[in-house]
């Protein structure tokens, strides 16, 4: 029998023809989706398509047990993955096997599967845990709200982490379920329609759909004892209000603004087009903050929000939010002027249908309570910078913005504007940059010199700018304008953008 001497180099060439050739191309996803703003937000190497949350919730010692099962498809070959987590993971299983994991960093659970996973293959993660939310500090802040009877996970731009295992960031969008079980005579409250409840040995389970996609943040979850509301629009949209039983003083004003929203959601459709999502309503738990968040179909509202009475004004800008934050998200957080400054302007237009001033005497007295060496003007609302995310500027000067380009192309196109770009970009992301060529496109117009002028410049648009755009219109550029009988009411909600990251 004649034998083949194989060599050192041939056995080793023999070695290599054994192993997949693509096995050399598995590799760790990024611990990052890659936001400059927030490097360690979200993850890299797959896209998830729905979050599956099953949850116990004991308001008395604010322990939180979860297991979360996410599907997802993988965007390239990947021998290991990140999940962005802060709570303690007992157990994870990809595609059902058990997997090795560790937890790193603030909130970074790796999680390396039993075998390598293929590019673009469906997967599921399950992954069990448990801790108490308003333990964890991420940055020295917590996005959990303890309150008396219960907690609420209600943050912007992170609060997932402190509830449930995600790719926590807006490009990765997804639908949710949720379900809660929590003590008989407590509500867990959560995003789009309840599907059921029913009770068992002293709980009962609240079974939450949110069946659009839906940005990690703007998830919710609120455990405690409310009074709760419901109807239907007519058009058949289920409209579920909720109030903690404990807001004292404040809950005559806060149910006078919130039982609006059906109306204010009417309204909105005819300057934004159609309600995007499958329910309405808000939620207003007993927490000290001062802001309110768009929570995709149901926002929360902090009760200091209603302290000096009824405002509807921040119940258009949430509701403001469903179209233009919710339905069409950042493509990064640099991108905050296309959720901002949009809730910004709606108020304007609400003021000017309610006839207390329109969105010009608005534009016209922002512009003049500013003078040239405010740090307002400082500001980029274009691209703010982390830690002028959620500056004042980002509103008002983003609304003015919006007012120089209506002036600038004029009613009709701009209308068409505001309702078109929620249909051309329906349950998806988009960048600063895109809304200008949008606007450009529909207008016919060279808009990129006027958006650079309120958006991107460190300084006050001088005078010749100004009115060029029809702000400020007087022939003194620092005259002040009367100011409009709403002006009071908006201002009130400046606190919405105070998202408590005040550690």
């Amino acid at each position: 029998m004649h034998r083949r001497l194989i060599v050192p180099s041939a056995l080793a060439a023999s070695l290599l023809l054994a192993i997949p050739a693509s096995a050399a191309d598995y590799a760790p996803g990024a611990p990052g989706i890659g936001d400059p703003y927030y490097p360690a937000s979200g993850n890299g190497g797959y896209d998830v398509s729905h979050y599956d949350l099953r949850l116990k919730y004991q308001p008395k010692t604010d322990l939180l047990e979860g297991t979360a099962t996410i599907l997802a498809t993988t965007t390239q070959n990947l021998s290991r993955f990140n999940l962005d987590l802060g709570l303690k993971v007992s157990e994870v299983r990809v595609n059902g096997k058990k997997a090795r994991f560790t937890a790193t960093g603030d909130h970074e659970l790796e999680i390396t599967p039993a075998t390598p996973l293929e590019k673009n293959r469906s997967i599921s993660v399950v992954v069990r845990y448990a801790g108490k939310p308003s333990q964890l500090k991420i940055g020295g802040w917590t996005a959990w709200h303890r309150t008396p009877d219960g907690g609420v996970a209600a943050q912007e731009p992170d609060s997932a982490v402190w509830w449930f295992p995600s790719n926590d960031h807006p490009l990765d969008k997804a639908t949710y379920d949720v379900s809660v079980s929590v003590p008989d005579g407590t509500q867990a409250i959560s995003n789009g329609v309840l599907q059921s409840q029913s009770s068992r040995l002293g709980w009962t389970r609240f079974n939450w759909r949110s069946d659009k996609p839906q940005a990690s943040y703007l998830a919710t979850l609120a455990v405690g004892k409310f009074d709760i509301t419901t109807d239907k629009t007519d058009k058949g949209l289920p409209v579920l209000n909720a109030y903690s039983k404990d807001l004292g003083a404040n809950a005559g004003a806060a149910r006078a603004s919130i039982e609006r929203t059906a109306e204010v959601a009417e309204w909105l459709e005819e300057v934004f087009g159609p309600y995007p999502f499958n329910a309405l309503g808000g939620y207003v738990p007993n927490v000290t903050s001062g802001y309110a968040l768009e929570t995709q179909t149901r926002p929360f509202y902090s009760p200091r929000q209603f302290a000096n009475g009824a405002n509807v004004s921040v119940v258009v800008h949430e509701l403001a939010h469903q179209w233009y934050g919710d339905s069409v998200s950042v493509d990064g957080w640099k991108d905050i002027w296309v959720n901002e400054g949009f809730a910004r302007y709606s108020q304007w237009l609400w003021s000017e249908k309610e006839g207390e001033g329109t969105a010009q005497e608005l534009a016209d007295y922002v512009y003049a309570q500013h003078p040239a060496d405010d740090p307002f003007w400082t500001v980029k609302p274009g691209d703010p910078g982390p830690d002028k995310q959620f500056d004042l500027a980002v509103y008002d000067r983003g609304a003015l913005a919006l007012q120089a380009l209506r002036n600038e192309i004029g009613d009709e196109d701009f209308f068409a504007i505001l309702k078109g770009w929620p249909t051309a970009y329906a349950y998806g992301n988009a960048k600063v940059g895109d809304f200008v060529r949008y606007a450009e496109r529909v207008s016919g117009k060279p808009l990129a010199g006027l958006f650079d002028t309120w958006l991107y410049q460190p300084t006050r648009p001088a005078a010749p700018a100004a009115a060029a755009s029809r702000i400020a219109r007087s022939s003194a550029a620092t005259a002040k304008p009367v100011q409009p009988k709403s002006w009071q009411r908006i201002a009130a909600t400046n606190t919405i953008h105070d998202h408590g990251h005040d550690h």
